[in-house]
Formats: structure tokens, sequence, C-alpha cells
């Protein structure tokens, strides 16, 4: 199943292409070498590198947009020469591109914001992964840890949402397809017991629900809005179901996290019954104050995503921002 771009990563930072302008714009502040490096796709000569020997905590950021690319806690020593790693800060933040150059086939990677050139990918690096990133000093700065952040390498000021609406699995991947959502999470909400498992919510003995964890940019998508996408992606007057999955777990709810998420669900709730399109059907959906979210099991997470499997739900977000404004996939 193809995915469109996101334009915030799952760790919540802008990843949207940058316009050639202005990338044209930031170029202009790099030096020589670090422009041929980043945009004319050059090589440094190895071991001359400044940050290959960097063995400081900290994160390795885009010299041209600022977005973080490597960790230093996935930095390894290669023996080749350039700095290496075996896996990238956010696998949103890198892009791959095929580089047939030199009379062989290699992927290059760059930079998912600004297109800058950071180097290859190679599959001979250590476990977990088996890759080895290989960068170019030149197309990255190090920001120290305990140092400030400069404003162009800080994830957006995402805030956090917490709904339930029958299996957890059609409700995360309608959400995922929301313009503005960073990412979405599957798991358990609001039950009487600590780190319950699948088993223990489905033996109906813990009180939780299937919910979904959803952080989103209040500047592209409001709380309002994504209240109306989830009446719109499930049945809220069918009481502890969603068509054919019967039991508590699959009730209706929203999960609050302050006093104006409370005031604004009941409200959008109060104005939803008294349209024509609820009358004589009662919306039980339960709005209450979210308790700690505890995180499904990993088979659960991207389940629609990475399957390909249709779930009960209906994709709301046309009719929430507008037919000729709603991309299919924008987070």
């Amino acid at each position: 199943m193809s995915q469109p771009a996101r334009t915030i990563s799952r760790s919540g930072y802008a990843i949207a292409r940058l316009p050639a302008a202005e990338v044209e714009r930031l170029a202009k502040n790099l030096t020589p070498e670090q422009y041929r490096v980043t945009q004319k796709s050059g090589t440094e000569a190895a071991f001359c590198g400044n940050l290959l020997d960097n063995k400081k905590d900290g994160f390795y950021a885009c010299v041209v947009c600022g977005l973080p690319l490597f960790a230093s806690e996935h930095k390894f020593n290669s023996g080749t020469g350039w700095p290496s790693f075996f896996m990238p800060f956010d696998k949103d933040h890198v892009a791959y591109v095929k580089d047939e150059s030199h009379g062989m086939e290699r992927i290059e990677i760059e930079c998912a914001r600004c297109a800058a050139h950071l180097g290859h990918v190679f599959e001979d690096g250590p476990r977990p992964t088996g890759l080895r990133y290989c960068l170019n000093s030149a197309a990255l700065i190090f920001i120290e840890k305990g140092q400030p952040i400069p404003i162009a390498s800080q994830p957006l000021p995402l805030k956090t949402a917490y709904f339930a609406g029958g299996c957890f699995w059609g409700i995360e991947h309608r959400f995922q397809e929301c313009p503005g959502v960073a990412g979405v999470e599957s798991g358990y909400m609001n039950g009487s017991t600590d780190a319950p498992t699948y088993e223990d919510v489905c033996g109906h003995g813990t009180g939780h629900a299937e919910a979904v964890k959803v952080l989103y940019d209040p500047a592209k998508v409001t709380y309002r809005q994504l209240l109306d996408g989830f009446f719109r992606m499930h049945d809220p007057t069918q009481l502890d179901r969603q068509g054919p999955d019967v039991g508590d777990q699959y009730r209706s709810a929203v999960f609050t996290t302050d006093a104006e998420q409370q005031r604004e669900a009941e409200a959008f709730k109060l104005s939803l019954q008294s349209s024509p399109k609820y009358v004589g059907r009662k919306i039980v959906t339960v709005i209450e104050p979210a308790k700690r979210f505890w995180s499904a099991e990993a088979y659960h997470q991207d389940y629609v995503e990475r399957t390909g499997r249709a779930c009960h739900s209906v994709n709301p977000w046309p009719e929430v921002f507008g037919q000729d404004k709603a991309p299919a996939k924008a987070h």
C-alpha cells in the first residue's frame, strides 16, 4: 500500500519539502565545501571530516535546514573514514534516491526536508539494523546534549488527544490520514489495572478501552476538527460495540487531557445530538478525563498501513476539511 509523503515526522518535526527558493536562500550561508557536498552531491575526502571522531553526546542535524538526522547513540566506528550510523534519528527525516553514478548502483541519502545530499547507505552495518549510513561531515552540524537547540532543529509544539471507537486498527489508520496529525499510537485506556495486555483487555476484567493516542499540530488541525472526524469515522450510537466487534473495550469514548478539551468535547457532542442526523438515536460516547495510556503490543501498531487490510471506519477528512482542501494523507 503506497503512502503519500508526510509533512510532520513521527517524532513531531516539520518535514514538508522546502521550496527551491528557500533552499537556495539557506545554501548561501554554507561554506564552499558544505555547498559542494550538499548541493552538488560531492564527497569529502576519507578521514578528513571534522565529525569523524566526535564521541560527544548529542545529535547531528542537516547543515542546510537544521533537521535532526542522526543521534550519537547510533554512531559507530566503521573504519571507512566517514561518520557512520546504523539508523537515523527518525526514519521520516531521511530520503532515499537511487544513485547510478560512477558505474555502480548505490542508494543515496538526502535530508527529507531540503533534499541536501548527505551520503549513502550500505547493507554492511552492525546489528540491529545491519545498515551503515555513511555521512559527509560537511553535510552535518553537531548539537551537543545540554546546549541550546536552534529553532530549526526543534520539534513542532504538538498537542495530544485520545479517542476510542471500536477496534483501534481502523481508528488509528483514519487519524493517520488526517492533515496536521504527526503520529498515532494504538493502546489501552481508562481501565482499572496497570500494564494491560491485549488478552487482559479482551477478557473484560480490566475495563480498558481500545484507544488511540493522537499527536497533532494545532496550527494545522484544531481539536474540534479532530472531534468532527472522530464522530464521522464510527457510529457513536452503538453501546459497547462497533459493528461485529462487541465488548466494553470497543466502547465509544473521548478521553480529555484538560478542562478545555472536556468542555469542547461535551459541547460538540451536545450539538451533534441535537442535529437532524441523530433524531431518535442516542449518542452513547463517553467523555471523561484521560487516565494513563498504555501502548498496545507492536503487532497492533500501524496495522492497516502494514497489512493493507480495511477496517470498520470511513475516511472523514474530505468532509471535515472540504473536498477541495483535504489531501488523501498529509500527516
